[in-house]
């Protein structure tokens, strides 16, 4: 460590965001680095119970945790995918199910295929050749088996979790003291600023304690102490495209086995999601308080829970979009107070981890140069971007008009980078993507075949197979899918075997 290093980052927030920037950084950065998180008892965590997507095993493996521990510390259950009811008409349901759909042929997506099968009329649904979405709707699970047959679904197997955000805190923090990262209690209530440079320089806390830092991360969620409040980074706020802007939060008792899947059921002015935890399941209405009052909201999510709730509603107001700036001087905005999308495709963990990631590979010294800062804020703004146009598909790509919420979701203008996208898909079911983007092709074609999006035609390279050759690939796929499935257990079975928490004390 040279006299330019960064000695001290300074954490300010813990929840899940602050300690999973403790334990990634404890790990990816140099021997001599001081990492203190400086967290308060007295204000909550937003968490009310956490749906990840698969990148998110990412963190885990590099922190060496074995995932039986992790589950059983954190209450989790599987996850194969995101059921989605009612979104494109009334009576809807499809899955965005992980992992491949198909088999690509000669460098052709899978959906391309099918979209001529589908046309031809001996096409199946979209979802028979998910492995993720035909195991998830038989309620089945189990990771990649030592044993896998090769050139088979079983061979690699994709998943995330679904778990409790308040317990995986905690179960960093342990991870990470005993790591040696220094947590301080305390509330911070001004900060002491180079008047040179703007740098801030110390913590003040409310017992008067100091608390100096070259780094500074902000984890204090949506009130964005450090980064808003001190240093203004502003706001982009984009509510026009994602309309809801409250959600009630409510747990309730199980009564049916933990399904393998997130659950989003569209409601008449939002939606509402369903997380399945061991020891209880997360329930939230996420609505739009312009279309819905917040008592008709917290009654409606009440009178659709199906066990009984296990305390009262918590609302939680937001603002759906992201910090002009992510990096500002010497402080880097984590999680909420970076930005927020709403977590209708389970993004917000995977937002705090390739925030942590992007951070590890553009980490700065002690002057936080320019061109570090603008490549991390520039990196991030796509990354927002491109999570932003995935998530107002699933509202602009609907045929609902019965309600003014969903009419005006319907017609709304969309940005230019979304439109081009529909347009293309539209026109010869192609889909390009970006160099890296969160979403796979998979992702995009799931979710706008099973939103009703029908493309006019297919490449012209599609047609190198004659049509029996083609249903013949089709049948096959689909057979190989099925016959996978019924090898898995049923999830409730797996985590009984394998991975059962103990009783919450």
């Amino acid at each position: 460590m040279n006299e330019r290093s960064v000695r001290r980052l300074v954490i300010v927030g813990g929840g899940t965001a602050g300690w999973m920037a403790a334990t990634a950084l404890r790990r990816l950065l140099y021997p001599g680095l001081s990492i203190e998180v400086v967290e308060s008892e007295d204000i909550g965590i937003i968490g009310v119970g956490e749906a990840t997507i698969p990148p998110f095993r990412m963190h885990n493996a590099l922190l060496g945790i074995n995932e039986r521990d992790f589950v059983c510390a954190t209450q989790a259950t599987f996850k194969l995918g995101i059921e989605f009811r009612d979104w494109g008409r009334l009576g809807d349901s499809y899955i965005h199910g992980f992992g491949k759909l198909g088999v690509d042929l000669d460098g052709q997506p899978f959906h391309q295929y099918w979209t001529r099968g589908a046309a031809a009329g001996f096409a199946a649904d979209i979802g028979d050749y998910s492995f993720n979405v035909v195991a998830a709707r038989q309620g089945r699970f189990m990771p990649t088996p030592s044993d896998a047959p090769k050139d088979t679904p079983l061979q690699d197997i994709s998943y995330a979790y679904h778990f409790d955000a308040a317990l995986y805190a905690r179960f960093l923090r342990q991870f990470a003291e005993s790591e040696g990262v220094r947590r301080l209690e305390g509330k911070v209530v001004d900060v002491r600023m180079n008047p040179e440079s703007g740098f801030i320089e110390e913590l003040i806390l409310a017992d008067g304690r100091v608390v100096a830092g070259d780094l500074f991360l902000d984890c204090t969620g949506f009130s964005g102490l450090l980064i808003e409040k001190h240093l203004h980074a502003g706001y982009e706020d984009w509510s026009d495209w994602l309309p809801c802007d409250r959600a009630w939060a409510v747990p309730c008792e199980n009564v049916v086995p933990p399904t393998p899947y997130t659950r989003a059921t569209a409601r008449p002015a939002g939606w509402q999601w369903r997380i399945p935890l061991q020891h209880r399941v997360g329930n939230g209405h996420v609505f739009s308080s312009r279309d819905m009052s917040e008592d008709e909201a917290a009654a409606m999510l009440l009178a659709n829970l199906e066990g009984a709730p296990l305390g009262e509603p918590k609302l939680i107001p937001f603002r759906g979009g992201k910090r002009r700036l992510s990096w500002v001087r010497n402080v880097v905005a984590i999680g909420l107070s970076g930005g927020f999308l709403e977590p209708l495709e389970s993004t917000a963990i995977h937002l705090v981890q390739t925030s942590i990631a992007k951070l590890a590979l553009l980490f700065p010294e002690r002057d936080c140069s320019e061109a570090l800062r603008n490549r991390y804020n520039a990196q991030m703004d796509e990354e927002f971007e491109c999570v932003r146009d995935f998530l107002i598909l699933h509202y602009c790509a609907t045929e609902r008009a019965d309600t003014p919420f969903w009419n005006r979701c319907r017609t709304m203008e969309i940005p230019p980078s979304l439109k081009e996208r529909l347009a293309l898909f539209r026109d010869s079911a192609r889909i390009l993507l970006r160099s890296d983007e969160l979403f796979t092709t998979v992702s995009w074609a799931q979710v706008m075949l099973g939103q009703h999006i029908e493309p006019r035609r297919y490449p012209p390279v599609i047609d190198r197979l004659s049509d029996a050759e083609l249903k013949k690939f089709l049948d096959h796929v689909k057979s190989v899918i099925s016959s996978c499935a019924a090898v898995l257990p049923p999830h409730e079975a797996f985590i009984a075997r394998h991975c059962r928490a103990s009783p919450l004390k």
